[in-house]
């Protein structure tokens, strides 16, 4: 180094000790400007730029003096400082551990450790905690820093501020302290990453379980953790205490659990570590070390089949080493609970007598706690068998199963003996709870056990009672004797399987079994305490003499008694006693037999044999709640629905039951208190134990049946059907049902089939005639109107026979017999009129002299003669005298006298409105005298209420609305009261009212249709006709039982086709429905001639004037008959309109004569008044004249005829106007140039008057066209060109304007002219579909496809199917492609039309090649 660069140095130094940077700063350049490699002048100016605040040159001439001299501490020093300055924590931590590795190359102890004090300060406070974890294994052994450190003097603890680095004196004396932070940092670290790693990957796709991933990410873990040897550290530590090396030895157990439960079982490691584990439990078990974690494992991995076999001696310690445990405690209860002395008896005594409370409840009180532990579960197992809680022990035995299952999932180590000793308790749990329910599962258990232990006497034992409850008598006596030699001096297992091998001897050979079993009682005799068993043992005896019969029953009965002085609560011995009494007894003592099958059913309710008895004595005495009672009681006593097993899918027929007829008891009783969903759940459980038990079939589906469940029921009966197919009574409920269900033909064929071989049973007639009842209101309601009529003639034939042969059923036979004529008499011409008047004649003879004082002055039979048809008056006549006959034989019935009554009143009141007015007052105040008497019997009748309202509804409003709010009142969801008093408000114009009422009916049901007709009713009376139309339409489409409904939409669609405006109104489309629905009419009103007017008109308006002819012939026949009874003037002038409508009709028959006639027969009976109908009749009746006179060749004649019209037009512009028009039309006919010119004159004059006449100036334009006259057709239309779009297209909705002036110049051939008019009307006009088909087919005339083609595209998304039809053909013929699909379609839509083929012709044709 030159002088230069030392001067500069030492004054760069001076000026730094002098806090002078700037001067420090300047004279470390100029040595770097002269030599720059100079590492004090980088340290020099990095010191000072520091100081100055420049960090970044700091740092940078810091990091260049690094690289110059690396194992120099200056620099590293410095650049410390820096970081220090600037909070670079990271940085400075990096920056000190080089400085440390820098001092202990030099050996430089103290200064190492000073480093490293600063190293962990800067660490704890601002380091994370794997990175404390890294620092603090700098004070190991293990560290390279450990040689130089361990170098350092021992601490002086009396002095500890002696030297700067105690801290690090301490910890490399004593390592202890380092050891326990490491490990609370490592577990805390590995915890908390454990469990983000989980979080972060349980929402992972196709991952595995969350059970498995924390196994999975716990051997990541624990295969890398330094914890193991960490732990040995401390274990290893000379300093370590005993308490501290044991909760540190707990912690290793515990780790190496966790990775022993962690690792696969395939992993060669598992053995390993689980064998590092079980030596380190068994020297804490053997030692006696307080660890209760590794005695809870230790117990835990013991194979022992019984809680003792784990050893008493360290049961004892356990408890002793964990007095507060909830395992302790346990097994303190357990031991108190068997007060059995194992070992040291003073000790045991000692833990016994500790005991605070039930020993049985401490135990469930500890297993609540410790559910997860396996010898919680077996003594738990163990003592709920004990118990008899066979219930709760299945349950834990289960939950130990699992427990098993899991260790051994986790341990891959089999529990054999602790997974039998679970079997056992499940075996005898199953065999013994409501036998013989749990058997195949018991079997399944038992068999398991057999095969590990052939001569396990709990398997030999259980096994044994389910062949005994099978009666495999020799297989269950050789299991018992098998497990007696295995105790042969015990007095519990022993004896007990000893008495049960004698019992299944007794059943084989009943002598050898007697001996045996007195042997078993010789025993039992002297041991005390056994009184239960002693009993059983007598009774058994007993038993096997009454099966010996005879003369041995006596000395049964003997036993039965000694039994009961044994054990006076042994209810079997109660229950043999009772047979003794009722079947051997001399005489039979049923009194003494019912008191002790009470007392053995009372006892124990599984005495099946004692319940079945009283059951049958209680049905016997239809004493029903008892035999509910006995039947619950049994089936409570074989376990109910679950056998005792809640929630084990027992409802869905997992176990049969034991006493079926407690079940079939069950659901008789249920099926008789209309309870039909329990009753069929009992009969199907029946069922379950005797599937061919024809019985429960017919009764399963008789509850189906009353249940509404039809499909189930005939299947149910079926079944039963298919049994035993000769059970009259399973046909009858098939048929019952088949009713029910509205299958009636099918119902009528199954109550016949009864009738061949009971041709009287007064019950089938009675179900045949409401079948034929039935059948036909559905045949009447369908429009089937000869069918209904048939069907209630058979039905009253079929109610006259039951009558004949059966009269305890009057009363209800005549109700049908009078049902069925009163529906008959709806109808008012018959089909079979001579099958009528024979059963009306028949009914009328029967009730001729049998009117009731009810009647007497007010109602009187029709005389039927033979020269007058049978109507449906009579029918109701023969109704009424049934009902009252009805009243008469069955006045003893009080609860039918109501439902009699009413029938009455309504009939009475319907045979009231087909009397001439005036004349029924009388008859009026019997029928409300009448449904009076009913109410005042029956007032929550809702239909009493109804009728009450029809009676009153047109003279007596408040009344009728009174009677009809009471029936909603009664009722509010009575969609026939709402419908009636809206009705009741429509008659008397309050809309609003009525409105509300029809919307409320309509909402309780939208099918009821007399809802839509008064809603169709308010439409019409505010003007809304189209709604009113298609309300009416809706409502005719529901029932053909109105007939009025049919006739108003007739008369709706013929009103809008009379005004319908539009030229291409598909009026045939519109007109058909109409016409079908009046030929449905006309089934059920023949004789009304306003709708044989109406259909006529529809005949005429469809083409089909032959039928229209005869319709208003028979109108007009009926009109003329009705006016010679009443001279009605109305009738008459309907006369006058049908014989002008006829006259028309003839007209265009070309029937010329009779058209003429009938228009002068109109004409003579039309009055002399100025009435704008009559005006407008007699204007048609004369231009009709005049018009057949002119077909007739009688021109004179016609034009005095057109002139009379024109006169009678008078000053009526519009008649005027048709008539005038009517007439040029006539004489332009004539041919004649004078004729023509004389009509073309008439037009002229007519247009002048009446500027507006759209008639008359399009046929004045017509004519023009024909004669091609253009100043005649200019002149015609010029007028009306001229006036502005709106009034245009109001003066001519049709545009029949632009029709006739496209026609006149196609006429002219001049095309473009043509197109542009019809181009114009469709710019004015583009909604207008039929002026775009115009213009489209105007475009093809001329060869414009494509413009064709455009202008009917825009059409095809928006148009109807009706629309669809007409515009098709015009697309195939404009399409450049598709045009033969659009030309099929066209077809198929309207395959009639021949223009349709056409197209499809001409389309093929251009397209072939």
């Amino acid at each position: 180094m030159s002088s230069f660069a030392k001067s500069k140095l030492k004054a760069a130094r001076d000026a730094i000790g002098k806090k002078k940077y700037e001067q420090a700063r300047e004279a470390a350049e100029q040595v770097l400007d002269y030599e720059p490699d100079n590492y004090t002048a980088h340290v020099f100016l990095g010191l000072a730029l520091l100081e100055l605040g420049q960090h970044e040159k700091s740092e940078q001439l810091y990091r260049n003096a690094i690289e110059l001299k690396n194992d120099q501490v200056l620099a590293w020093q410095g650049i410390a400082k820096l970081y220090e300055q600037t909070h670079r924590w990271d940085d400075l931590a990096d920056t000190l551990e080089h400085i440390m590795q820098i001092f202990a190359k030099s050996d430089d102890a103290t200064k190492c450790a000073e480093t490293l004090q600063k190293f962990m300060d800067i660490r704890r406070q601002h380091g994370t905690r794997r990175e404390v974890i890294q620092a603090l294994f700098l004070y190991l052994p293990d560290s390279s820093l450990y040689p130089v450190l361990s170098s350092l003097p021992p601490p002086d603890a009396t002095n500890p501020t002696s030297t700067s680095i105690f801290p690090t004196q301490s910890a490399i004396y004593n390592s202890l302290a380092v050891y326990e932070e490491l490990i609370s940092l490592i577990e805390r670290e590995e915890e908390m990453f454990i469990k983000s790693e989980f979080d972060k990957r349980r929402t992972r796709l196709g991952g595995p379980k969350p059970e498995q991933l924390k196994k999975d990410i716990g051997i990541e873990v624990w295969h890398s953790s330094k914890l193991p040897a960490l732990y040995n550290d401390i274990l290893n530590h000379p300093n370590t205490s005993d308490e501290l090396r044991r909760a540190t030895e707990s912690k290793l157990i515990r780790y190496k659990q966790q990775l022993f439960l962690a690792l696969p079982t395939t992993d060669p490691e598992k053995h390993q570590v689980g064998v590092q584990l079980d030596e380190m439990i068994h020297g804490i078990v053997t030692i006696g070390i307080p660890d209760e974690f590794a005695w809870c494992m230790w117990f835990e991995g013991r194979d022992s089949d019984t809680v003792e076999g784990l050893g008493l001696a360290y049961l004892k310690q356990f408890m002793e080493l964990f007095p507060t445990s909830t395992l302790t405690q346990m097994l303190t209860g357990y031991f108190a609970y068997n007060k059995a002395a194992h070992g040291d008896e003073g000790s045991t005594e000692e833990l016994t007598s500790a005991v605070d409370g039930d020993p049985y409840g401490i135990i469930l009180d500890a297993f609540s706690v410790l559910p997860d532990s396996l010898l919680a579960n077996m003594i738990t197992a163990r003592v709920h068998l004990q118990e008899l809680e066979y219930t709760d022990a299945i349950k834990v035995a289960e939950s130990g199963l699992e427990l098993i299952r899991r260790y051994e999932a986790n341990t891959a180590r089999e529990l054999r003996e602790v997974r039998k000793a679970f079997h056992i308790i499940l075996a005898t749990s199953f065999v013994h709870l409501f036998p013989p329910k749990h058997h195949p599962r018991a079997l399944y258990f038992l068999n398991d056990i057999l095969k590990q232990d052939p001569t396990n006497v709990d398997g030999l034992i259980g096994k044994g009672y389910v062949f005994q409850h099978a009666k495999k008598w020799e297989e269950a006596e050789a299991l018992f004797a098998q497990a007696a030699e295995q105790l042969p001096g015990d007095m519990d297992k022993g004896l007990g399987a000893k008495e049960e091998s004698a019992w299944c001897l007794s059943r084989i050979h009943a002598n050898a079994g007697v001996d045996a079993l007195k042997e078993v009682f010789e025993t039992l005799k002297d041991i005390e305490d056994r009184d239960i068993d002693k009993a059983r043992c007598l009774w058994r005896i007993g038993r096997c003499y009454w099966d010996l019969g005879g003369e041995s029953r006596e000395e049964s009965f003997k036993y039965f008694i000694t039994s009961l002085k044994h054990n006076r609560e042994y209810a079997p011995a109660y229950t043999s006693l009772g047979v003794y009494y009722s079947e051997h007894a001399s005489p039979p003592d049923p009194t003494r037999a019912s008191k002790c099958f009470q007392k053995a059913f009372e006892l124990d309710a599984r005495e099946a044999e004692a319940a079945r008895r009283l059951a049958e004595g209680f049905a016997d005495e239809r004493e029903w709640d008892l035999v509910e009672v006995v039947a619950r009681r049994t089936i409570d006593g074989e376990g109910g629905m679950g056998a005792g097993m809640e929630g084990d899918g027992a409802a869905s027929g997992k176990y049969l039951p034991t006493n079926a007829w407690a079940w079939k008891a069950l659901g008789v009783v249920e099926l008789i208190r209309r309870n039909y969903a329990e009753s069929i759940k009992a009969f199907q459980v029946a069922l379950r134990a005797d599937v061919d038990d024809q019985l429960s079939w017919l009764r399963l589906g008789e509850a189906y049946s009353k249940a509404g469940r039809h499909v189930a029921a005939l299947r149910a009966l079926g079944r039963a059907h298919e049994l035993q197919p000769d059970d009259w009574m399973c046909t009858y409920f098939i048929g019952e049902v088949q009713r029910q269900a509205g299958r009636l033909p099918e119902a009528l064929a199954s109550f016949q089939s009864i009738l061949v071989d009971r041709p009287t049973e007064a019950g089938i007639l009675l179900s045949i005639a409401q079948t034929y009842l039935d059948l036909a209101r559905h045949e009447r309601l369908t429009g089937f109107v000869a069918r209904s009529e048939q069907s209630f003639i058979s039905c009253v034939d079929v109610m006259l026979i039951a009558i004949r042969e059966n009269p305890g059923y009057r009363g209800v036979a005549w109700k049908m017999v009078a049902d069925a004529l009163f529906e008959l008499s709806v109808i008012t011409v018959f089909a079979d009129e001579n099958n009528v008047r024979a059963t009306v004649t028949t009914v009328c003879k029967l009730l001729q002299d049998q009117s009731s004082a009810r009647l007497a002055g007010i109602f009187k039979f029709t005389a039927l003669s033979p020269d007058n048809p049978v109507t449906g008056l009579n029918a109701l006549e023969a109704a009424v005298a049934a009902y009252d006959y009805r009243i008469t034989v069955g006045s003893s019935e009080e609860a039918a006298l109501p439902s009699s009554l009413y029938d009455l009143a309504v009939a009475l009141h319907e045979w009231i409105l087909k009397q001439p007015p005036g004349t029924t007052q009388q008859a009026s105040e019997a029928a409300n005298s009448f449904l009076i008497q009913a109410l005042q019997k029956e007032p929550g009748n809702d239909r009493f209420w109804v009728a009450l309202g029809d009676l009153h509804f047109t003279q007596k409003p408040k009344l009728s609305q009174h009677a009809y709010i009471k029936a909603i009142e009664v009722d509010n969801k009575n969609v026939v009261a709402w419908t009636k008093i809206g009705l009741l408000y429509l008659y008397h114009n309050d809309i609003d009212l009525a409105t509300q009422a029809f919307t409320k009916a309509q909402t309780l049901d939208p099918d009821h249709t007399l809802a839509w007709i008064g809603q169709a009713l308010i439409a019409t009376a505010k003007g809304r006709e189209v709604d009113a139309r298609t309300l009416l339409e809706h409502a005719v489409s529901m029932t053909a039982d109105v007939p009025m409904a049919d006739l108003q939409f007739a008369l709706h669609v013929h009103a809008a086709v009379n005004n319908s405006i539009s030229v291409d109104a598909p009026t045939t489309d519109r007109l058909l429905p109409a016409f079908f629905v009046l030929g449905r009419y006309f089934q059920r009103c023949p004789a009304d001639a306003c709708g044989l007017h109406v259909f006529g008109l529809i005949c005429e308006h469809l083409g089909k004037l032959e039928q229209g002819l005869e319709y208003i012939n028979r109108a007009i026949t009926l009109l003329e008959a009705a006016y010679e009874e009443k001279e009605d003037p109305i009738v008459e002038r309907q006369f006058v309109i049908a014989h002008t409508n006829i006259a028309r009709l003839r007209l265009g028959l070309q029937d010329y004569e009779g058209s003429l006639a009938s228009f002068e027969i109109a004409l003579g009976l039309l009055p002399e008044d100025a009435e704008r109908e009559s005006q407008i009749l007699r204007v048609q009746a004369q231009y009709g004249s005049g018009l057949a006179s002119f077909k007739m060749g009688d021109l004179q004649a016609a034009m005095t005829a057109f002139q009379a019209a024109l006169e009678s037009a008078a000053d009526d512009r519009v008649l005027r106007g048709q008539v005038t028009v009517l007439l040029a039309q006539t004489m332009w006919a004539i041919r004649t140039p004078e004729f023509r010119e004389s009509a073309k004159g008439l037009l002229l004059d007519c247009i002048t008057s009446d500027p507006e006449n759209l008639m008359a100036i399009n046929t004045l334009a017509g004519m023009g066209i024909l004669t091609e006259d253009d100043g005649l057709v200019d002149a015609a239309l010029s007028e009306i060109l001229s006036l502005p779009v709106e009034q245009r297209q109001e003066l001519d909705p049709r545009r029949d304007v632009t029709y006739l002036l496209v026609q006149h110049y196609l006429g002219l051939g001049d095309y473009d002219r043509a197109t542009k008019i019809a181009q114009k009307a469709l710019h004015v006009e583009p909604s207008n579909l039929q002026m775009r088909r115009e213009v489209a087919s105007l475009l093809l005339q001329q060869g414009e496809r494509d413009a064709a083609s455009a202008i009917l595209a825009s059409v095809a998304p928006n148009q109807n199917i009706t629309e669809e039809k007409t515009t098709l053909a015009l697309s195939a013929l404009a399409q450049p492609i598709q045009s033969q699909r659009s030309a099929q379609k066209a077809i198929m839509l309207e395959p009639g039309q021949l223009r349709n083929w056409q197209t499809l012709a001409y389309v093929r044709a251009q397209e072939a090649p």
